[in-house]
């Protein structure tokens, strides 16, 4: 089959579009023809080496497709099921066929196509559990969200407006500012022309934030951080800009007893039970026309470098796909 292998970590150069062996199902994992290959900037931190992994390797963690066999064990999917997966630790997404985990796959219900599913897996449940447990949005609370027009922020716009918050959302671009109030943020505030600390004081007064969505990282955390409220929260759930450096504690305290955590999606779906719920919230939305994943763009497999590419140049707006 063919694949994307990085034989060394570096620029989107050494994603090698190769021949390898297809794989296995060993014991409790499945089989599956992808249909549709999620990239996430995930993908990024592991091939550049931000994120450790054992070379070579075939990066992603994200897919949707169809089940074509199923190793010892397995009786939770068929053959011929379509399913969808996301954070698997197996990596292995940029390929034709993927092992994977049973435990890790959710059927795809009629009615949602594989490449919404795919687009939902990763970055919607992202979004669902920065909504609806890491800071439980409520009506009254103001949620200050960064790169709005992205993957996860656009689903995280829709699932607070949906919950009953008050959004700022933050672009880059006048046309992604205009995605973000279709996507239903409140303010929208393109920080290529004004400072978004400063644009968001002038429209809400100081402190008025109750929890920042951060998933720019370096460049943007310490300003997220100075409009929380008393006891406000700073989520920051991606580098795009780089990692965030040492924090000093009594600068949370110095800011009004304010929170800063650093989640990620593991320990939200430790349990199946976790993971279907999630899984079957956005699908369930999706059906009802309720919350709406776009496809930015799509891409050959052969092309992943390209997309790694337009994905670190911020030219991007929804989820990218890789297309087997």
């Amino acid at each position: 089959m063919k694949a994307i292998r990085v034989g060394r970590t570096g620029g989107p150069e050494v994603l090698e579009f190769v021949d390898v062996p297809d794989p296995v199902p060993g014991p409790g994992e499945a089989l599956v023809r992808q249909t549709a290959i999620g990239i996430n900037y995930i993908d990024v931190y592991v091939r550049t080496g931000l994120y450790k992994r054992p070379l070579p390797f075939i990066d992603g963690r994200e897919g949707a497709g169809v089940v074509e066999a199923v190793g010892e064990g397995v009786t939770d999917v068929k053959p011929g099921d379509r399913v969808a997966y996301a954070a698997t630790p197996n990596l292995g997404g940029y390929a034709e066929k993927n092992a994977v985990p049973a435990r890790e796959l959710v059927l795809v219900p009629d009615g949602v196509d594989d490449r919404v599913a795919c687009a939902l897996m990763l970055q919607g449940m992202t979004a669902h559990y920065l909504a609806y447990d890491t800071f439980p949005l409520h009506a009254g609370h103001v949620a200050l969200v960064h790169a709005a027009a992205g993957g996860v922020g656009s689903l995280l716009v829709q699932l607070a407006k949906a919950r009953g918050a008050t959004v700022v959302a933050t672009v880059g671009t006048e046309d992604k500012a205009a995605r973000a109030r279709g996507y239903g943020a409140d303010h929208v505030i393109v920080y290529a022309e004004q400072d978004f600390a400063e644009a968001t004081r002038a429209l809400l007064g100081d402190h008025a934030v109750d929890v920042a969505y951060d998933s720019v990282g370096k460049d943007t955390w310490e300003r997220s951080l100075s409009l929380l409220r008393s006891r406000g929260m700073l989520v920051v759930y991606g580098n795009a800009s780089g990692p965030v450096p040492p924090v000093e504690p009594q600068k949370l305290a110095a800011g009004g007893s304010l929170f800063f955590t650093r989640p990620t999606i593991v320990d939200y779906i430790k349990t199946r039970e976790d993971l279907l719920r999630r899984a079957s919230d956005l699908f369930a939305a999706v059906r009802e026309g309720k919350l709406h994943a776009r496809i930015g763009a799509t891409y050959p497999l052969a092309d992943a470098a390209q997309a790694h590419r337009d994905l670190e140049a911020r030219k991007t707006t929804g989820k990218l796909l890789l297309i087997p």
